[in-house]
């Protein structure tokens, strides 16, 4: 196949490949530059909800479909009101955003789409052949390539592999039982047999709402494990048994502090492949958009990639002891989660958690766990990082 006339090609059209396509158009920079993005089909299902915090206005705030400035963090104990201060918790629906991101593409014929089966094949040297649809893919040696497909490397003894995976029901009631304003984003009260299990409850109306059965665990469950404790949820913590299921989504998440690489094999990797989840909690929506505000400002300037933001090996070294103590069962993710929501304000572990904190600050939230099993899970993945740099 032969598309030697492309200056970018993004290997697959999911968050990561479409918003760094938005601000290239958005900069109108990029007019005279030839755009190629490939995926295996055109995305026409509400395939996934993104949900994340934020302080201010987004790239994507038109297309934001609830916010919330009041949540809740429930235990078997008690309900705790964060303090937001001026965050607020919003989410996108996977529909809206394809249709908002290919509307504005038809308008620039300098974009294409093409649609086939994506696939690599290792040659000699680490190079990687590219194919569509098993046919080679031939392409400008000057063209920047971007790939969103994540591929699980190898597994490792000294590398975490935990899984966020969950299944979400948006669910409608005759009757009007919910507070639209008020969200729960983490609610424990669930049992936690399966390791750290929890639910988010989502308000998007007064009689509708998604319900969503999280866990942190390196299985996943049959799928009609997720079903009967959503229906157990809803039956027993919330007192609801009519309800209607209008919509229904499943996904898994990398929960892992394996080394991604930004560049490899002639690729600039991106979203999920190129490490843009966070290893302690599964988000990425954010993390994805920084490191498209990146990209598109270093194409701006300078023309290449050659320099790289790099998340600071601090937040590495905190997400990795975090997996550390949860994947060897030093304490239960519960208990974590709820020391952490009663004896801190929600902004500053929002804004720990988006990685944006300074020193100080980390250092008076971290104050708060509990001492002795951080100390120990911390100082053996500080080990591992320094033997890794020597």
């Amino acid at each position: 196949m032969q598309l030697k006339n492309y200056d970018y090609i993004f290997l697959g059209a999911g968050c990561a490949s479409l918003s760094i396509i938005m601000r290239m158009i958005a900069s109108q920079k990029f007019n005279q530059k030839k755009i190629l993005l490939i995926d295996k089909e055109p995305k026409t299902k509400n395939d996934r909800t993104w949900c994340f915090w934020e302080h201010q206005p987004g790239f994507f705030e038109e297309i934001v479909y609830r916010k919330w400035d009041q949540l809740l963090f429930k235990t078997t104990d008690e309900t705790t009101p964060l303090q937001m201060d001026n965050y607020e918790y919003k989410m996108i629906r996977g529909i809206d955003f394809y249709n908002k991101c290919f509307s504005e593409i038809a308008q620039h014929k300098n974009i294409d789409t093409l649609y086939g089966e994506i696939s690599f094949e290792e040659i000699k040297n680490g190079l990687t052949e590219i194919k569509i649809n098993n046919e080679l893919l031939v392409y400008n040696e000057h063209a920047i390539i971007f790939n969103s497909i994540y591929i699980p490397l190898k597994k490792t003894k000294v590398t975490f592999y935990l899984l966020q995976h969950f299944t979400g029901w948006i669910v409608e009631t005759k009757e009007n039982v919910f507070t639209p304003k008020q969200a729960t984003i983490m609610d424990f009260r669930v049992h936690q047999n399966n390791g750290t299990t929890f639910v988010y409850a989502l308000p998007l109306a007064a009689n509708r709402a998604l319900i969503e059965y999280t866990l942190f665990s390196e299985n996943i469950l049959p799928e009609n494990e997720y079903d009967k404790e959503l229906k157990l949820y809803l039956n027993e913590f919330l007192q609801i048994h009519d309800y209607t299921i209008c919509e229904k989504e499943f996904g898994i998440i990398p929960m892992t502090n394996e080394k991604f690489s930004f560049f490899k094999n002639g690729m600039y990797f991106i979203g999920t492949a190129g490490g843009q989840t966070k290893a302690s909690t599964g988000f990425t929506f954010r993390f994805i958009q920084k490191q498209a505000d990146a990209i598109v400002e270093q194409l701006i300037l300078k023309g290449n990639l050659f320099k790289n933001k790099q998340t600071k090996k601090r937040f590495l070294f905190y997400d990795s002891t975090l997996l550390h103590i949860l994947s060897k069962k030093m304490m239960e993710g519960k208990t974590i989660f709820s020391i952490l929501f009663k004896k801190n304000k929600a902004s500053a572990i929002f804004k720990f958690l988006d990685n944006e904190t300074t020193i100080a600050e980390e250092i008076k939230l971290l104050k708060t766990l509990p001492k002795k099993i951080f100390i120990k899970a911390g100082f053996k993945e500080f080990i591992k990082m320094i033997r890794n740099i020597i």
